[in-house]
């Protein structure tokens, strides 16, 4: 830290005081002076805005830039200029064009005319066309894990749904509380809550691994409370998805990778091949429009790592599921005037997976030695579909920006399990099961307005707007024999899985409205002051009221200090009010219940919990922007976020408990848990991203320094006052530990990217921080410790023409692994809990892509 501190001193030192000056008139097609057009210098970091006559001026070095103009309503133009020692005029006619407004969008803030490094938030803008040209990651959690040290998202073992499904969270919290956006648009979550055996336990997410990466243009990362701008689940912030727009050019992209094996039964050296293939093409439609279209196919095969302690073997297969994913997307608009336009984009994923349970010994009575004499490893698959479209119609209007939309989003999840048996039928039992499954479905629709008025202080920009949302859930059962129990004497269902029963079945739906208003003023040349207001009103918990205040301060055009503050909520999901499921076990010949109770059942109405409500933040920021140098630029973010009524799964309550076991006999249930509101939690942090170019040879270095720093303490553990002083079941010591280990106190990436003609290269860096959670003994005196660890990756690019280009390389080159714990007291039943870098080692890739311009555009 004291380096770090060291850094920044300097860097106040070492500013560049003295350049030459660029400087020009933005006229429009009738020669009228445009004010308010953004001009931004793309190799300095340089950027202004013209003023009320369209004139513009930006101090810089000798040399070669482009220049960027950006204005509500016209096409964005990027000019090529050489500024001599002298300086140099550069004027510029912007031509209008109306599907242009998107394009100037940024989350965070609704003001057109901002950029990243003038919002009063800390945004990560990730282009994905330069990060996958030369990394290995093929599906979008595992690219942020390592792009983005504020994102986290490890994969899963031995922990039924979310095996499939990977949980991701921003600054360690929950998977819930980041919004997604695709275009600026509320993408739904998926109908998985997360149950057994992972991070994020008790929450619902968004599946970005749905989304193909060769859709997608850019990812902006709002790392910033932002449920006052955008409604519920930004807590902990937004990640904003945006679509390629590309024309008259096809992209074929074909990948293939494997793990270093290790840890294997076997004499294998490779496992987890990887293989991808994807084509993305656009086309214009009526001049000015496009449709954009990407097809996705990806193959990721299991990976084992069981053979670690041979004298402690919970399951003999452990690692990565096998999932097959295929996806197909578009991104599209269609003038229908100067002014106005038609858009739509989405698009519908098919995934199914088969994930290892855990291991049925030969000798476990849940066995039939006659049929599996070895036992046997259950195999849970997964058959889910996700579908997402949204349409809409902008336009100016009187110097209005007026948008109307609508989205609807559906993900469909079916369990099936094979390689397994119903103990309780005996040899007549099948091998192979239904299970069931549930579904969640989103609309959504709105409208917004937004505008931007040049001669109110030095700038105003006011939106406001509202949107209507209707969500529907659902549980199907599974065939009777994944669920039923037909020898009192034995366990009964699937092994692995257990259905869902007829009792489990639901159907539900909630509707919520809300309007806000928003507004960003320049003050003066350097400061700007931003505010947000937003109301809901939920047709199952009531209405919630929240605010944002923001504000920027330039010292100069090299200093800045920003900060917000803003208080917002996360609606409970729906699965997490009305999921249930239920297991049969058999006491002295009686059916007793093992369950997790929805949130209105008999059982948690006779516990007194409440119905779910809200949860409720408070979020603050300050942070610095500084640019030294034209080719350096350091922001320092620290935040805090105080949440209150985290929803959480509890532990299970016995019918053996003293004060309410009666209670749970009388039911005929013998454990249960639930969903509840239930902990209070402070999360404090700083982030520092630190970036650098430089001219070294014929080439061009860039460098990134980015590290998160992250602490979660819980504040109060909140019971019911039936279940007052139960507090170690309500949120158990384990249960703790994973809240607190979502992240590693610290992740720091360091890359370094080099290209020279047709030549480029990588190196990157990534240290996990300490992460400690408790295991099965329950005590704090025997915790599992992970302690820091650094992975290198490296790869190096050909570019053969500019159509074709191949890149080789090797993620976790020297195959670092997190410490080992002991197998049977960890969570995943293996070596090692999902933390850091994960379990699978070295992975080793290829990439090649082709791009075929059409030439008769």
């Amino acid at each position: 830290m004291k380096n770090i501190l060291t850094t920044i001193a300097l860097l106040f030192f070492i500013a560049h005081l003295y350049g030459q000056e660029l400087k020009g008139k933005v006229t429009n097609p009738n020669g009228e002076p445009l004010p308010g057009v953004y001009v931004s210098v793309l190799e300095a970091n340089k950027h202004t805005v013209t003023n009320a006559e369209g004139l513009y001026s930006l101090s810089l070095r000798a040399g070669t830039y482009r220049v960027r103009f950006s204005s509500v309503g016209y096409e964005v133009k990027i000019q090529e200029v050489t500024v001599p020692a002298e300086g140099i005029a550069l004027d510029v006619t912007m031509e209008e064009n109306i599907t242009q407004l998107a394009e100037l969008e940024v989350v965070g803030t609704r003001n057109l005319n901002r950029s990243i490094v003038e919002t009063p938030a800390p945004i990560d803008v990730i282009d994905i066309s330069t990060i996958t040209a030369k990394t290995g990651q093929l599906d979008l959690n595992q690219l942020l894990q390592f792009v983005a040290p504020s994102f986290n998202s490890n994969r899963q073992t031995g922990s039924d749904g979310t095996d499939h499904v990977d949980p991701a969270s921003l600054r360690g919290l929950g998977p819930d509380q980041t919004l997604v956006l695709i275009n600026g648009k509320r993408r739904h979550q998926s109908s998985l809550v997360n149950i057994y055996g992972t991070r994020g336990r008790g929450n619902t997410g968004t599946d970005l691994n749905a989304i193909p990466i060769a859709a997608i243009e850019r990812i902006e990362i709002l790392r910033d409370g932002a449920a006052a701008q955008y409604g519920s689940d930004a807590i902990a912030g937004v990640i904003n998805i945006v679509l390629k727009q590309s024309v008259n050019e096809l992209t074929l992209n074909a990948n293939a990778g494997m793990h270093q094996a290790k840890y294997r039964f076997d004499d294998k050296n490779f496992d987890g091949q990887n293989y991808n293939l994807n084509a993305n093409y656009g086309f214009t439609l009526a001049k000015k429009g496009f449709v954009n279209l990407t097809g996705d196919f990806n193959f990721r095969d299991h990976t084992n790592r069981a053979n670690t302690h041979p004298d402690d073997l919970a399951r003999r297969e452990f690692g990565d599921p096998r999932i097959r994913n295929a996806s197909l997307y578009f991104n599209a608009r269609l003038p229908v005037s100067t002014k106005s336009y038609l858009y739509a984009f989405g698009g519908t994923n098919f995934r199914k997976g088969s994930a290892y349970a855990w291991t049925r010994f030969p000798d476990s009575e849940r066995n039939i030695p006659a049929i599996y004499p070895n036992g046997f490893d259950p195999i849970i698959g997964s058959d889910i579909t996700d579908h997402g479209y949204t349409a809409g119609f902008r336009t100016l209007a009187k110097s209005w920006d007026v948008d109307l939309y609508a989205t609807y989003g559906h993900n469909r999840f079916l369990y099936s399990v094979r390689n397994t048996l119903n103990r309780s039928m005996g040899m007549s039992t099948p091998r192979q099961f239904d299970a069931g499954g549930f579904g969640l479905g989103q609309f959504n629709s709105g409208i917004k307005f937004n505008r931007f008025f040049k001669n109110a202080f030095r700038g105003l920009n006011l939106a406001f707007g509202s949107e209507f949302r209707l969500e529907h859930y659902n549980i199907v059962a599974g065939q009777r024999e994944s669920w039923d129990n037909y020898d009192p004497r034995f366990p009964g269902g699937s092994q692995g899985f257990p259905g869902f029963r007829p009792a489990d079945e639901i159907r539900a739906s909630r509707n919520n409205i809300g309007a806000f208003i928003d507004a960003e003023a320049d003050i003066s040349r350097s400061f700007m002051v931003g505010a947000a207001v937003r109301f809901e009103n939920y047709s199952d918990f009531g209405s919630t009221l929240n605010g944002k205040l923001a504000l920027r301060f330039a010292f100069t055009d090299k200093i800045a200090l920003r900060s917000t503050v803003s208080t917002g909520f996360r609606a409970p999901s729906l699965p997490q009010i009305y999921f249930n499921s239920t297991v049969t076990n058999f006491i002295n010949a009686q059916p007793v219940e093992v369950l997790i109770a929805r949130n209105n059942s008999p059982v948690t109405r006779a516990l007194g919990i409440p119905p779910l409500k809200q949860e409720t933040s408070l979020n603050g920021s300050l942070g610095l922007t500084i640019t030294p140098l034209d080719n350096l630029t350091l922001t320092i973010d620290g935040y805090y976020a105080k949440i209150d009524n985290r929803v959480v799964l509890t532990g299970q309550f016995s019918d053996q408990d003293p004060d309410i076991g009666q209670e749970l006999r009388r039911l005929r249930v013998g454990k249960a848990q639930f969903f509840t509101n239930a902990i209070a939690t402070t999360t404090q942090g700083l982030d520092i991203v630190v970036v650098h170019n430089a001219s070294i040879g014929k080439g061009k270095l860039t460098s990134t320094l980015a590290a998160n720093f992250n602490r979660l303490t819980i504040d109060q553990v909140k019971t019911s006052p039936r279940l007052a002083g139960k507090e170690d079941i309500y949120f158990d010591l384990r249960e703790r530990y994973f809240a607190i280990a979502a992240a590693p106190q610290s992740k720091i990436n360091l890359t370094l990217d080099y290209a020279v003609g047709k030549w480029s290269a990588l190196l990157r860096l990534v240290r996990f921080g300490e992460v400690i959670l408790a295991n099965w003994n329950y005590d704090e005196n025997d915790l599992d410790i992970y302690s820091p660890k650094i992975t290198t990756d490296i790869g190096v690019r050909y570019a053969f023409s500019k159509q074709i280009a191949l890149a080789l390389g090797v993620n976790n080159i020297f195959n670092v692994y997190p410490d080992q714990s002991a197998p049977s007291l960890t969570e995943s039943g293996g070596a090692w809990d999902p933390v850091q870098m994960g379990s699978n080692g070295a992975f080793y890739y290829a990439r090649l892509r082709v791009q075929l311009p059409n030439r008769q555009k």
